[in-house]
C-alpha cells in the first residue's frame, strides 16, 4: 500500500512531485498537483475515484446555487421595506436549506451506502431472527475509496460555510477539486477548511529552502514515530488482541497501553508527514494534535486529539443543535428548574450525545465504534456533573488543584481512561472488548510481568528499550512544545553544519532503529480506511 510512510511515497512519489513542482511555471504547478493527487488516489483506490469526482461536482454545483440565492436575497433586501425583510430572509433560508440537504444526501449518501450498508443489513437480519421472522436480506459488499470519511466531512464543511456566508462559493471547479483531492490530506486528514487552505494550495508558491528543511525535519520525525514505535509494537498488539483469553489482566492492560501508544504515534506521525509535505511546498496545513496526553480531563483530551474532527463536530453539529429553537427553550426551562450549572447541562448533553454517536460511527461501521463514542460521551457528561462536587471536596479538604502532583494525577487518570477506550476501539468486536475489560478487572495480576510473559509477545528486551527511548524523546519534544518552545524554529537558527548533522541523525535513527525486515509487519495506516 502506498502509505505516507512507505518507501514508494517517501523515495519515489515525493521526490518526483517536488522536482516537477519546482521546475514548472506557477500556472502549471496547480494542474501538476491536481494530476499528482488524482494519480495518488487512483493508485490507492483505482476506479473508485469516481465517487470523489461525484462529491466534487455535487458540492461545486450546490455551492454555486447557494451563492446565487444569497446574491438574489441581497438584492431583494435592498429594495424591500424593513417590515418585509424578516420574511425574505426566512424564505431564502428555507430554499438554501433544501440545497444543503441535497448536498448532504449525495455526500453522506455515498458514504453511508459504501461504508455502512453491510453493517446495517447484518443488524436488520439479526433483528428479523430475534423477532422470529423468516426474512434475511443479502449482505452486500462494497469497495470503499480511501479516506472517504475525511473528504466527505471536508466537502460538507465547504457547503455549510457557503450557506453561513463565511466564504464565497468557488466558481472554478478545478480549484475546488484540487482542495478536495490534495494528496497529503487525502488519506488521514487533517480535515481542512476551504477558507484556510484552498488559496494556499491554488497559489502554489515556489519551494523555499527554509520551508523545505523544516518540512523535511517534520517528515523524518513522523517517520521515526511510525517506524520505530508503531511498527515495532505491532506484533505484540496483534497477538494480545487476538489471543487475549490466554493472558491475565496485566497483559490485557498492557494491550490497551501498547495500542494507545501505537495509535497515537502512528496517527500523529502520519500527520507530521502530511503537514511536513505541505510545508515543503510552502503550504501550511492545520495542526491535528496538541500534546493530548498532557490533558487533565477527557473533554480537554478531545480538544487536543484529532483537532480538526473535533472542530468539525463542534461547528457543524454541536452548535447548530444546541442553538436550535427547541433546545434553547429547553435550556431556559432547565435553568429555572435545575440552576445555572446543571440546567444547561441537560440540553448540552443532548447535543453531545448526537456528537459522540456521530463520532463513533464516523470511525467505523461496528458496535465497538458506537460503544467507543458512548464511552467518551458518558465520561464527559459524568465529568461535567461531578465538577462542582470535586471543586467543593477540594476546597473543603484544602486540596490545591493547581499544584503539580494533583495535575499529574489528573493526567495519569485521563491517560488510563483513554487507554481503556482505545481497547474497545481496537478490539475485534464489542463482545471481545467487553471480555478483555472483564479479564482486566477480574484477573488483575502482575504475574505475567514477573514470569517474563511480556517478553514472549514478539518483542524482546531490546525492542522495549528502543520503544521506551523513543517515547522519552517524543515526550521531551512534546514538553518543549507545551511550554511554547518552537523546536524547529530554534533549530533552524543554528549554523548550517548543526542543521545538517541533525538531519543526518534523524535519518540514521530511522535506518538503525526502524522496525523493518524479517519478523516485522508494518502496521497499516490506522485511520486511512475511515
Amino acid at each position: 500500500m502506498l502509505s505516507y510512510c512507505s518507501i514508494e511515497y517517501l523515495l519515489v512519489f515525493l521526490p518526483v512531485v517536488f522536482l516537477g513542482y519546482q521546475i514548472l511555471p506557477q500556472t502549471a504547478r496547480r494542474y501538476f498537483l491536481l494530476a499528482a493527487s488524482y494519480g495518488f488516489f487512483w493508485y490507492l483506490s483505482g476506479p473508485l475515484v469516481v465517487w470523489h469526482v461525484a462529491v466534487c461536482l455535487c458540492v461545486w454545483l450546490v455551492g454555486l446555487r447557494l451563492q446565487h440565492l444569497l446574491d438574489a436575497r441581497g438584492l431583494q433586501l435592498k429594495e424591500a421595506e424593513r417590515s418585509a425583510r424578516k420574511g425574505i430572509r426566512a424564505a431564502y433560508a428555507r430554499r438554501m436549506s433544501r440545497w444543503v440537504i441535497v448536498a448532504g444526501v449525495v455526500c453522506f449518501g455515498i458514504l453511508l451506502s459504501l461504508k455502512y450498508t453491510p453493517f446495517f443489513t447484518e443488524n436488520l437480519n439479526s433483528l428479523f431472527r430475534h423477532l422470529g421472522l423468516h426474512l434475511q436480506l443479502r449482505v452486500p459488499s462494497f469497495a470503499v475509496p480511501i479516506g472517504i470519511s475525511f473528504y466527505t466531512l471536508q466537502a460538507m464543511s465547504y457547503v455549510f460555510d457557503v450557506q453561513k456566508e463565511k466564504l464565497q462559493a468557488e466558481r472554478n471547479l478545478l480549484r475546488l477539486t484540487l482542495w478536495l483531492s490534495f494528496f497529503p490530506l487525502l488519506m488521514e486528514g487533517p480535515i481542512a477548511r476551504f477558507g484556510a487552505t484552498a488559496e494556499q494550495i491554488w497559489n502554489v508558491p515556489r519551494i523555499k529552502g527554509e520551508n523545505f528543511q523544516k518540512g523535511l525535519w517534520r517528515i523524518l520525525y513522523g517517520v521515526m514515530k511510525k517506524m520505530i514505535v508503531a511498527d515495532r509494537v505491532n506484533t505484540a498488539v496483534e497477538l494480545l488482541y487476538t489471543e487475549y483469553a490466554s493472558y491475565d489482566g496485566g497483559m490485557v492492560f498492557l494491550a490497551a497501553v501498547l495500542f494507545t501508544v501505537q495509535e497515537y504515534l502512528e496517527f500523529s506521525g502520519t500527520i507530521d508527514i502530511v503537514i511536513g509535505t505541505g510545508e515543503c511546498l510552502g503550504i501550511f496545513l492545520p495542526e491535528n494534535f496538541n500534546q493530548p496526553f498532557f490533558s487533565k480531563t477527557i473533554s480537554e483530551f478531545w480538544t487536543r486529539w484529532h483537532i480538526s474532527l473535533g472542530a468539525w463536530l463542534k461547528d457543524y453539529l454541536f452548535y447548530p443543535l444546541s442553538m436550535s429553537e427547541p433546545l434553547k427553550k429547553l435550556t431556559k426551562k432547565c435553568r429555572t428548574r435545575f440552576g445555572n450549572h446543571y440546567g444547561p447541562l441537560v440540553t448540552s448533553s443532548i447535543a453531545l450525545f448526537a456528537v459522540w454517536l456521530f463520532n463513533g460511527l464516523w470511525h467505523g461501521a461496528g458496535w465497538s465504534y458506537i460503544f467507543f463514542g458512548m464511552y467518551h460521551f458518558a465520561l464527559i457528561v459524568t465529568g461535567n456533573l461531578l465538577a462542582p462536587v470535586v471543586i467543593g471536596f477540594c476546597e473543603k479538604h484544602k486540596i490545591n488543584r493547581r499544584v503539580f502532583p494533583y495535575q499529574l494525577f489528573q493526567m495519569i487518570r485521563t491517560a488510563i481512561l483513554v487507554a481503556i477506550g482505545e481497547m474497545f476501539f481496537r478490539a475485534l468486536s464489542l463482545k471481545h472488548g467487553l471480555e478483555m475489560f472483564m479479564i482486566m478487572i477480574r484477573h488483575a495480576s502482575v504475574r505475567s510481568f514477573a514470569d517474563g510473559t511480556w517478553l514472549k509477545l514478539g518483542m524482546d528486551l531490546q525492542d522495549y528499550l528502543i520503544v521506551a527511548a523513543m517515547i522519552v524523546f517524543v515526550f521531551v519534544i512534546s514538553l518543549l512544545k507545551e511550554r511554547g518552545c518552537q523546536v524547529r524554529e530554534q533549530l533552524y537558527r543554528r549554523p548550517v553544519i548543526v542543521r545538517a548533522l541533525v538531519t543526518a541523525m534523524l535519518i540514521s535513527l530511522v535506518l538503525l532503529f526502524g522496525a523493518y525486515g524479517t519478523g516485522y509487519v508494518p502496521v497499516d495506516p490506522i485511520y486511512a480506511n475511515f
